[in-house]
């Protein structure tokens, strides 16, 4: 486990997948990125077993995790990275929101920068405060992470969330970036 100051400043990604073999393809973005110049690996969650949020009525359940980055990257450059690193791994740009997927990588946060440059690039994530799938995996490797704007920690977000609706299990527990 981290002490708090050794994940204050990082950068923090969701990663998620429903599609073939989900947590093979979740192992092999945490590897890669990684092994990205300017990136070093952390820290990484469990990964849970996730219900759908959206998206169609019939599709398999996500599997999704989190994982803790020191970045010298800019956050353009990183969210560069990890769109690149989606398209590398097979996922393919939809204009319907919550299709299944191969990957999944979500920019939740960046220390405590607050940052709204476009609709693709916005600091901390929009909806990371509402969703289950992100703050239990965030508040199990770091429960006193404050969203920069909601002056709240993970653990206060994640027990005022109302799980109904976001089903979620633990079905391992976090790994490092070794395939």
């Amino acid at each position: 486990m981290f002490e708090t100051a050794d994940l204050a400043g990082a950068a923090i990604i969701g990663l998620g997948a429903n599609l073939e073999e989900p947590e093979k393809m979740i192992r092999t973005a945490v590897a890669r990125l990684a092994k990205t110049p300017g990136l070093k690996f952390l820290a990484c969650s469990s990964l849970y077993l996730t219900e759908p949020q959206g998206g169609p009525k019939i599709q398999n359940w996500y599997h999704n995790a989190v994982v803790f980055f020191e970045s010298a990257l800019t956050p353009q450059e990183l969210m560069g990275c990890l769109l690149s690193l989606e398209i590398a791994l097979g996922r393919c740009p939809s204009k319907r929101p919550n299709t299944p997927r191969l990957i999944d990588l979500d920019f939740l946060a960046f220390g405590t920068l607050v940052l709204d440059e476009s609709p693709y690039l916005i600091l901390p994530h929009p909806r990371l405060h509402q969703r289950l799938f992100t703050l239990t995996p965030l508040a199990e490797v770091y429960p006193g992470w404050c969203h920069s704007i909601l002056g709240r920690t993970a653990a206060e977000l994640l027990a005022s969330l109302n799980p109904v609706g976001q089903g979620l299990e633990k079905i391992s527990n976090g790994f490092s970036p070794s395939l």
